[in-house]
């Protein structure tokens, strides 16, 4: 069964981001197109060879915790190893770290595939990319040299461990502490963590945990905590670090994957190793965050778009009613694809999952040119990803909840037993909006810092982009209208912007109250200005008489969608946004 769309995703890279940009930069330089689509053919045979045959099988078999080892499927070890062994984990790397200097564009395209098939198989790897890659960027040389070479072959393990029992996403308050000892940047560790991805498991010989502590005697709040290499055994001679597995959480879905409860230097004999500066940690670790949150946004547009087309071919398949006008019961049944209100439930999945996928690798691409360009080109793409990267991240989340349920909803009652996969999806969408960051922490952070940042440039930014499809879109036949009808929406988010930032001075709450409605208010204008430019790219090919009618006119068709049922709600939005009745501030909590 597909799984996700060969044809969508080259039209997305090639046709529509034009990807081949990249590589004339020095860093990219060697690349081509013919090795970016081995590089995409690549991941679907693995993801078909190797991810897609366990997807029920880990599900229904979730890790355990036996005599303090996580035990997970037994068909993880050969995954994780295949990614190493084929380069995977350290693909986006320079040249003298082993890696191929893949742009990020394609690591996450190719990532996409992996989260469309199995997500809870993919997150191994790409977990340890991250955490090597903080050790590469801002660890010693020792360091790079003592632990990443075991990570990028998948031998080790790598992950992120910030979350706490009475932290939670308010790390100012972690209390994981680190004790300097006579060795030069090592420390004795002391706490506990929780919620910690592939923080324990069997498929890997250690776990390297990139981990948030507090020197003793450090400043109060965040401007206190440290980043540090904690490994779960020790380096090289592979006795307990005094890391221990204290549970596992049993979650609704995701379950191939294991969420550890770690207990930290309970035995006073975890050793950690001070990654870069004092007190640096958080600033360091924002790294990996930011990179980790396009990926769930990625993660949730694949599950998604994994329920898509496993709720399409059910709908082309199953016969049920007939046309509406018929009346004669003798006449064959039509397949539910017919009839007018399924093509709408499949419209909401594509139109959602395509404009995500279109924002999430735009937002890949700043990525790369942030790292490969100089000067001005450098900074504001990297300006305009710091300002994208909540919209990134929340709206595929939340809205990804949303279309697996309606691929549900395609199935009915078959849509909710575990004959069919949509269920599964269905569970596993829903942990996006939590991870790295819940969606209201996210609304914080575009409104009150990514808005008024360097006095709104980065909003500028993001305005000038938008502007500048609109003029390219009213110059297309038939794109005119949609290209106004943005505009406009533009126009009165500006205006709502504006409203928002008078009561920052002094209403600081009334100014962050509907910080959430704000960010989902700004990414339904973001996906609709991605559908534009989707359906510019889509119309050009129609005018040159593409032998490919049915595929472009059906970017058409979801362009045409999106902006009747989707932008039309930034209406209701702004009118909230822009009211000065405040309900939330004003409730009481005994009143509840």
């Amino acid at each position: 069964m597909t799984f996700y769309s060969k044809r969508d995703l080259q039209f997305q890279l090639f046709e529509n981001l034009r990807v081949m940009e990249l590589t004339r930069h020095a860093y990219f330089h060697d690349h081509t197109k013919e090795i970016f689509h081995l590089v995409l053919e690549a991941a679907e045979q693995i993801a078909e060879n190797y991810l897609r045959p366990l997807l029920t099988e880990m599900d229904r078999n979730e890790p355990k915790l036996v005599n303090g080892k996580i035990k997970v499927h037994e068909g993880m070890k050969a995954i994780i190893r295949q990614f190493g062994e084929n380069g995977w984990i350290n693909a986006t790397f320079p040249y003298d770290q082993g890696g191929q200097q893949l742009p990020n564009t394609l690591h996450m395209a190719a990532g996409f595939i992996f989260q469309a098939a199995n997500y809870s198989a993919s997150v191994y790897p790409f977990l340890t990319t991250g955490a090597a890659n903080l050790i590469l960027t801002f660890g010693s040389q020792e360091l790079i040299e003592k632990f990443t070479p075991n990570m990028y072959s998948g031998k080790w393990q790598g992950t992120m461990a910030l979350t706490e029992p009475d932290a939670g996403s308010s790390l100012s308050d972690i209390s994981t502490t680190a004790y300097p000892t006579e060795k030069e940047g090592v420390y004795k560790i002391q706490g506990q963590k929780i919620y910690i991805s592939c923080g324990d498991h069997d498929a890997c010989e250690n776990v390297i945990h990139l981990m948030l502590a507090r020197i003793k005697d450090a400043p109060a709040g965040v401007k206190g905590i440290s980043l540090f290499v904690v490994p779960q055994k020790k380096v090289p001679f592979g006795e307990s670090n005094d890391v221990l597995t204290e549970g596992i959480y049993h979650k609704m879905g995701y379950k191939g994957a294991p969420i550890a409860h770690l207990m930290i230097g309970s035995n006073d004999g975890c050793e950690g190793f001070l990654v870069g500066e004092p007190h640096k940690g958080l600033s360091y670790m924002f790294q990996m965050m930011n990179e980790a949150r396009v990926g769930v946004g990625m993660n949730a547009a694949a599950i998604g778009t994994a329920a898509y087309y496993s709720s399409l071919s059910y709908a082309k398949e199953r016969p049920q009613g007939r046309k509406i006008g018929e009346k004669d019961p003798s006449k064959p049944q039509i397949p539910i694809i017919q009839h007018a209100d399924v093509k709408r439930l499949l419209l909401f999945q594509k139109s959602i999952i395509e404009g995500s996928l279109s924002l999430l690798l735009y937002c890949s691409k700043l990525g790369d040119i942030a790292h490969a360009a100089e000067g001005l080109e450098k900074e504001e793409a990297s300006l305009l990803l710091d300002f994208l990267t909540p919209i990134a991240k929340s709206y595929p989340s939340e809205m990804c909840c949303l279309t697996t349920s309606a691929a549900v909803q395609v199935l009915g009652g078959a849509g909710y037993t575990t004959d069919f996969p949509v269920e599964q999806y269905y569970r596993e969408a829903r942990i996006h909006p939590i991870h790295e960051g819940t969606t209201g922490i996210h609304g914080l952070d575009l409104l009150g810092r990514k808005v008024p940042i360097k006095e709104g440039k980065a909003l500028q930014l993001y305005g000038r982009e938008i502007a500048t499809t609109i003029f390219h879109a009213k110059e297309l036949s038939g794109l005119s209208g949609f290209a106004e009808k943005l505009e406009k929406y533009m126009g009165k988010a500006q205006q709502t912007t504006l409203h928002l930032l008078s009561k920052a001075a002094d209403k600081t709450d009334a100014f962050l109250a509907d910080a959430t409605l704000y960010l989902e208010y700004i990414g339904i204008l973001t996906i609709a200005w991605q559908w534009l430019k989707q359906g510019m790219t889509a119309q050009e090919q129609l005018e040159k008489g593409s032998s490919e009618q049915e595929f472009y006119q059906g970017k058409i068709m979801c362009l045409r969608y999106f902006f009747e049922y989707e932008l039309v709600k930034m209406d209701a939005l702004g009118k909230r946004l822009l009211s000065t009745d405040m309900p939330t501030l004003e409730m009481q909590e005994d009143w509840f």
